[in-house]
C-alpha cells in the first residue's frame, strides 16, 4: 500500500516544498471550488469558440500551431488532439530526473487548476489522482528552447498519460499504456484545448529551477558552516568577521553572512603562529557568501513569481476578472487572450545567476579543501591528510575529484539566456532557452552538494590525523555529526559514499 508524503491543495498557492514531495506519492485534492473555477474556464472557452456569430478562431482550438497557425487544424476534437502532439515528439537523449519530471506535472496541474486555460475539470481531476501513485512519464531531456513553453518534454509527459510512449512506475522503466494500468490510471482523453494547455507552459523550466534553487541555497547555508569549522580548526582568528568591518563594507548579504558564521563561531580560541591574514578562500569568505546570498533572494522572487503564475496560452477571463485591452470580448462571457505567458526569460535569467552562484561556491569549496590537504598551508597536518603517506593516500582521490566537479560546472556555466536562436519560421523568432538554463543548473547544484560533502570528508579527517578539536561550541556539534557519519580514512578505502553521505547530512534542513 503506498503511503503519501503529504497534501497539495489546488486552491490557494504552491510553494517549493509541494514540488519536492512531488517526487513520492503525494495527495493533491481538488475541491468544489476548484472544480467551479476550471469548469466556469471551460463553459467560457466552449461560449466563445461557438457563439452566435459562428465558430471563433482560437489558437490550438481551430487551427493549426506555431507557424502554422494561420492554417485551419483538425474538426474531430479528438483527431485535434493528435494534432497538437504527435508533431512534438522530435525529443532525444536521456531521461529527465523523475523528481524533475513530477514536480513539472505538480506545476502544470495547478496552473490549470486556475481556470484560466480552458480545459475540462476531468483533466485536472485525473492529473490529481496520478500524484498519489508512482507513475512518472519518461522524457527526453533535449528538445526544448523554453519560448512556446517546454513543448517537445511536456508533450512526452502528455502522450504518457494517454497510454503512449513510455513512463516509469516505482522506478522502473516500461511502455506508458503497462505502467498506466498497473498503477491503476486510465489512459486521459483529450480535446486540442486540453492537449494544448497541457504543453504550453514553462513547467519543466520552473520545476527544475526551483529545485536547483533549493539545493543551492541548502549548500551555500552548508559552506558557510563548514568554512567556519575551517577556520576553527585551523585556529585563525575570527577578526575577519568583524561586525563593523563588514556594515563598512556595504553589502547587506556580507553583513548577514559574517553575523552568522560569528554566531557558528562563538567561544572560538585562535592559535598563536596563524598569518596575520588569512588565504581569500576564509578571509573573504563572507564577502563571496554574502554577495551569493544577496543573488539568491533575486532568485528567489523569480521562483515565488513562476510558483504563483499561470503559464499558458491562450487564456480565457471570465467577464467579472477582464482588464482592458483583450481580444475577442464577449460582454455576456468574458474574453480570450492570445499572448505569450509561456515565454521563460525569467526563469532563464534567474538560472543563468544560479549557474554563475553555484560556479563561485564550488571554487570556494574546492579551494578550501586544497588548502587543508597541503601541509604547506593547512597547520602542519600530513599531505593529503593520510595518516601514513606513501602508503596511504588519504583524501587524494577525493582531491582530484573536486578538481574535477569544480570544472565541469565552469564548463556549462556559459549563460544560456543570450543563446537565442530563431526558429518555426520565425514564429519563435527569439527565444530564452530556459529550459536549458534550469536543467544545466539542477545538474550543477547537485555537483555543489558533492563538493560540499567532500570537503566535509576532508575536515572530518583532518581532526583524526592531528589538526585540534573544534573550540567553537556549534563547530563542534557540526563535526560530532560528521564524526558520525564518516569514518575516519584509516586505512584507504573508496570515499564516492562517504562523500554521498557527508552531503545528504549538509543538505537536510535539521543539520547541525
Amino acid at each position: 500500500m503506498l503511503t503519501t508524503t503529504g497534501t497539495v491543495p489546488l486552491t490557494g498557492p504552491l510553494d517549493a516544498a509541494a514540488l519536492h514531495r512531488a517526487a513520492t506519492p503525494l495527495a493533491v485534492t481538488v475541491d468544489d471550488e476548484t472544480r467551479d473555477r476550471v469548469d466556469r474556464g471551460r463553459r467560457l472557452f466552449s461560449s466563445l469558440r461557438h457563439g452566435e456569430g459562428g465558430e471563433r478562431a482560437i489558437y490550438g482550438a481551430t487551427t493549426g500551431f506555431g507557424a502554422l497557425a494561420g492554417y485551419a487544424g483538425r474538426a474531430d476534437a479528438a483527431d485535434q488532439c493528435d494534432n497538437t502532439l504527435a508533431h512534438l515528439g522530435a525529443g532525444q537523449g536521456p531521461d529527465l530526473p523523475l523528481e524533475v519530471t513530477r514536480a513539472a506535472l505538480l506545476l502544470r496541474t495547478w496552473s490549470l487548476a486556475q481556470g484560466y486555460s480552458g480545459v475540462s475539470v476531468e483533466v485536472v481531476d485525473r492529473l490529481a489522482a496520478m500524484f498519489a501513485t508512482t507513475f512518472s512519464p519518461a522524457v527526453p531531456r533535449y528538445g526544448s528552447v523554453g519560448a512556446s513553453g517546454d513543448l517537445i518534454p511536456l508533450a512526452y509527459t502528455t502522450q504518457a498519460l494517454r497510454g503512449r510512449g513510455h513512463a516509469y512506475l516505482d522506478g522502473h522503466r516500461m511502455p506508458a499504456a503497462d505502467a498506466l494500468a498497473a498503477a491503476g490510471l486510465s489512459p486521459l482523453v483529450l480535446d486540442g484545448r486540453d492537449a494544448l494547455a497541457l504543453v504550453n507552459g514553462t513547467s519543466v523550466t520552473t520545476a527544475a529551477l526551483t529545485l536547483a534553487h533549493d539545493t543551492v541555497r541548502a549548500a551555500h547555508r552548508a559552506l558557510g558552516d563548514l568554512t567556519c569549522l575551517l577556520a576553527d580548526l585551523l585556529g585563525c582568528d575570527p577578526g575577519f568577521l568583524d561586525a563593523d568591518l563588514l556594515d563598512a563594507y556595504g553589502h547587506p548579504g556580507a553583513t548577514e553572512a559574517g553575523a552568522r558564521m560569528r554566531d557558528a563561531l562563538t567561544g572560538t580560541t585562535p592559535t598563536a603562529g596563524r598569518p596575520l591574514q588569512e588565504p581569500y578562500s576564509i578571509r573573504c569568505a563572507p564577502h563571496l557568501l554574502g554577495a551569493a546570498e544577496d543573488a539568491l533572494r533575486y532568485i528567489d522572487g523569480v521562483v515565488a513569481a513562476d510558483l504563483r503564475g499561470i503559464s499558458d496560452n491562450p487564456l480565457f477571463f471570465p467577464r467579472d476578472e477582464r482588464h482592458d485591452g483583450g481580444e475577442r470580448d464577449d460582454r455576456e462571457a468574458g474574453k480570450v487572450v492570445h499572448g505569450g505567458n509561456f515565454f521563460g526569460q525569467p526563469a532563464a535569467f534567474a538560472a543563468d545567476l544560479l549557474a554563475t552562484v553555484t560556479a563561485q561556491l564550488g571554487n570556494l569549496a574546492e579551494r578550501q579543501l586544497d588548502l587543508l590537504v597541503d601541509p604547506a598551508r593547512n597547520g602542519g597536518l600530513p599531505p593529503m591528510l593520510a595518516t601514513a603517506p606513501g602508503v596511504q593516500h588519504g583524501l587524494q582521490g577525493v582531491q582530484l575529484a573536486t578538481t574535477a566537479f569544480v570544472a565541469e560546472i565552469r564548463r556549462t556555466a556559459v549563460p544560456a539566456a543570450m543563446q537565442s536562436l530563431p526558429t518555426n519560421l520565425h514564429n519563435q523568432d527569439i527565444v530564452p532557452f530556459g529550459t536549458q538554463a534550469a536543467l544545466r543548473s539542477y545538474d550543477n547544484a547537485q555537483l555543489l552538494g558533492l563538493l560540499a560533502g567532500s570537503l566535509a570528508v576532508g575536515l572530518r579527517q583532518a581532526v583524526h590525523v592531528g589538526a585540534r578539536r573544534p573550540t567553537a561550541p556549534r563547530c563542534a556539534r557540526l563535526l560530532d555529526a560528521l564524526t558520525d557519519t564518516v569514518p575516519p580514512v584509516d586505512p584507504d578505502r573508496p570515499l564516492d559514499a562517504d562523500v554521498r553521505a557527508a552531503t545528504r547530512l549538509l543538505l537536510t534542513p535539521d543539520q547541525p
